[in-house]
């Protein structure tokens, strides 16, 4: 039986399907889709609406009391809580490293956090990701300065998502403003200038 010697066209096919498989089934396929992903947003050509964070109609917390005792832990193994951060609005991102939409989203995020006044809006980055290691090491690599925690305890239901990324945005008073499941992009003069009205100040 003889074998016709492979064309040029051939092996590039097989080159881009062995590519194609490493970047499916290593530690390559969450940077690479998410590059393409965070692409697409770049372009415009894919740009989900997101709500305008206000203050959305619910049952008054009792005076003086905070209604979200969410217990975390910081990047170095610190407690923390939601409830620390009272009288602020709170950006609550849910997030992986291992999630392609979330790696894309961060970038925006970033350049948002940036941007606000930090006496004013608080970042609460919560990561799912059950090997902490693998969350500090994509903050450190990408130089991402936003806080970051992990659940200390299951969330409670104000909080849970059956996707991610899914942000939540929480005002001063600790009631629900606004929510958003999958990726978008932060960095708009659109959203800025809402959080801007929900924190209460002419400019962050």
């Amino acid at each position: 039986m003889q074998f016709s010697k492979p064309t040029a066209s051939t092996l590039i096919q097989w080159m881009g399907l062995i590519a194609l498989l490493v970047v499916l089934f290593t530690d390559l396929r969450t940077p690479v889709l998410g590059g393409v992903q965070r692409g697409l947003l770049a372009t415009g050509l894919w740009r989900p609406t997101l709500p305008a964070p206000a203050p959305m109609p619910r049952a008054q917390p009792t005076a003086g009391t905070y209604p979200h005792n969410v217990p975390l832990l910081t990047l170095d193994g610190k407690p923390a809580n939601l409830r620390d951060l009272q009288g602020k609005v709170l950006l609550v991102n849910l997030w992986a490293s291992w999630c392609p939409p979330c790696v894309a989203e961060m970038p925006s995020l970033q350049k948002l956090y940036n941007q606000v006044d930090k006496r004013k809006v608080a970042f609460v980055m919560i990561s799912f990701d059950q090997n902490p290691e693998k969350a500090r090491r994509l903050m450190a690599r990408k130089g991402y300065t936003f806080p970051a925690y992990f659940p200390a305890a299951p969330l409670p239901p104000a909080f849970e998502s059956e996707s991610i990324p899914t942000t939540i945005i929480v005002g001063p008073d600790g009631q629900i403003a606004a929510r958003h499941e999958g990726m978008a992009d932060y960095d708009t003069s659109e959203f800025r200038a809402a959080l801007e009205k929900l924190a209460g100040s002419a400019r962050l």
